[in-house]
């Protein structure tokens, strides 16, 4: 069975949680900007966690579907028939539409079976730079069919939408006022006024994409002008080029980088970054790296418990 994408709004993509495995050969992660999101997603309508679902971003996506299924998103504040959080039930002939978003920028939405196109480099996620992956490398465009996998066992519902629902948190992830959690980079030591990093609010520009958020504000200044060997970089990584303004890589972002690294977000607050659009302000806080790996597991450690939870349900 399929859905029919009637339009597909300002950037559509098909995504999973990524692309492992290749970053030797110059291959980014890509996948979900907020893997969590779509892992939350994915399970509140019985997928597996790599399961293939759409990110929205800006809205404007509507799409109608030829069977029952169930359906979930998480992400920024859209306005959407459908709570952020809950499972609901789509019957045949149904729509769903995200309209515009009102806090942060871009939403990750699970259907039941998950989206079924072929793996490139054992992932379904769209690159739109090396243009594969997805629906043939590219956003989603009007008049679009996708196929659906095969629904999974608890991919029907006896109510239109759950009364029960995701953490708060992992539903809705944008910040009005974002603060993203950092450890030092590596190359810290290279700035004369590094600690104007903290003190400072940054703006996001408008040339800001998939690969990093692009900030200006105070500019942070190198000690020596000097050339550094490009080494590997991720998504979180804060890079500065010669112009003193730090970018903030996502899950395009290049493999490798010769550009001052200042800082790393954690990977908790991903998700924070993946919403920032153009305008937005943030700050930046320092945290220890122990602690951070502490986070990360707490998460991971409730994640189970709520799949525990939701497998009770089924």
């Amino acid at each position: 069975m399929n859905v029919t994408i009637f339009r597909a709004g300002f950037s559509s993509t098909i995504q999973d949680l990524g692309r492992f495995g290749s970053r030797q050969s110059g291959v980014s992660v890509g996948g979900a900007l907020d893997p969590h999101a779509l892992r939350v997603a994915n399970l509140l309508v019985g997928n597996d966690d790599f399961a293939a679902g759409i990110e929205i971003t800006f809205g404007g996506l509507q799409m109608g579907f030829s069977d029952e299924r169930l359906v979930a998103w998480c992400g920024g504040e859209f306005e959407v028939d459908i709570p952020a959080g809950h499972a609901a039930r789509m019957r045949a002939g149904d729509h769903l539409t995200f309209g515009k978003s009102k806090v942060g920028c871009r939403s990750w939405l699970a259907i039941a079976g998950g989206v079924d196109v072929p793996p490139v480099l054992g992932s379904r996620s769209t690159d739109l730079r090396a243009k594969f992956g997805g629906l043939d490398g590219r956003a989603l465009r009007d008049g679009d069919e996708l196929a659906l996998g095969p629904r999974p066992a608890f991919g029907a519902a006896t109510q239109k939408v759950s009364s029960w629902s995701a953490p708060h948190d992992w539903s809705n992830t944008a910040r009005a006022v974002p603060i993203l959690r950092v450890i030092r980079g590596t190359d810290w030591d290279l700035f004369s006024n590094a600690e104007t990093f903290w003190r400072e609010e940054f703006a996001v520009t408008p040339d800001s994409n998939r690969m990093g958020a692009r900030l200006e504000g105070a500019e942070l200044k190198r000690k020596e002008d000097v050339d550094l060997v490009s080494e590997a970089v991720a998504p979180g990584t804060i890079q500065v080029p010669p112009n003193g303004q730090p970018i903030v890589l996502l899950g395009d972002c290049q493999t490798i980088g010769g550009y001052p690294k200042i800082a790393h977000v954690i990977t908790i607050d991903l998700p924070i970054a993946a919403q920032l659009r153009a305008g937005d302000r943030v700050r930046f806080r320092e945290i220890e790296l122990i602690d951070a790996h502490r986070l990360l597991a707490e998460r991971e450690r409730d994640f189970a418990c709520f799949r525990t939870g939701l497998s009770l349900r089924a």
